[in-house]
């Protein structure tokens, strides 16, 4: 039960928490409906975004030929290309989770260490990803992904240009 400390905030007990994946100091929103009752909801900052980000995903799929997520902290929020339905809204691995929390930056091919699954159903058929994490005014927000299914085509320093540039473009517009 969802009850109030002596300070007169909320407290979310644990179990909820972990389900919704909400960590410590992680924004909500707070509504009313008209029955009166309180809505508490997981704030995402990309999420503002979400259909911006859409359009800039299909931009960079379209231009790149390849699958582009990008990711708030939790979960894919926008995604163009071939493999679109695979990860659209699906909730990230913990790799995906740690590689935003440490603010990392790279490109890997499947047989490399650092090759990460994007989405916790995530089929493991991608065979080259570049990763940039998305930084707004000094938080690392979510992430842009650009990926694909191609083993002859392992993704390079240009892919990883475009992730970077694509990120830095969005947190910047989150800034606004």
């Amino acid at each position: 039960m969802t009850g109030w400390d002596d300070l007169g905030r909320v407290v979310v007990p644990k179990e909820i928490r972990r389900t919704l994946r909400i960590r410590e100091g992680d924004p909500l929103e707070i509504f009313t409906d008209r029955q009166g009752e309180i809505i508490l909801k997981k704030y995402s900052p990309i999420g503002e975004l979400s259909q911006f980000a859409g359009q800039y995903a299909e931009s960079l799929a379209q231009t790149t030929g390849n699958l582009v997520c990008i990711t708030d902290r939790d979960h894919v929020v926008a995604v163009a290309g071939n493999g679109k339905k695979e990860f659209d809204g699906k909730p990230l691995s913990k790799q995906m989770e740690d590689i935003i929390e440490s603010r990392e930056d790279f490109v890997a091919n499947k047989e490399d260490s650092s090759f990460v699954k994007i989405t916790l159903d995530d089929t493991g058929e991608l065979s080259s990803q570049a990763v940039a994490t998305i930084i707004c005014q000094g938080d690392a927000i979510g992430a842009v992904v650009i990926s694909n299914k191609k083993e002859d085509y392992p993704m390079g320093d240009t892919e990883h240009q475009l992730a970077v540039t694509a990120a830095g473009f969005l947190g910047r517009q989150m800034e606004q």
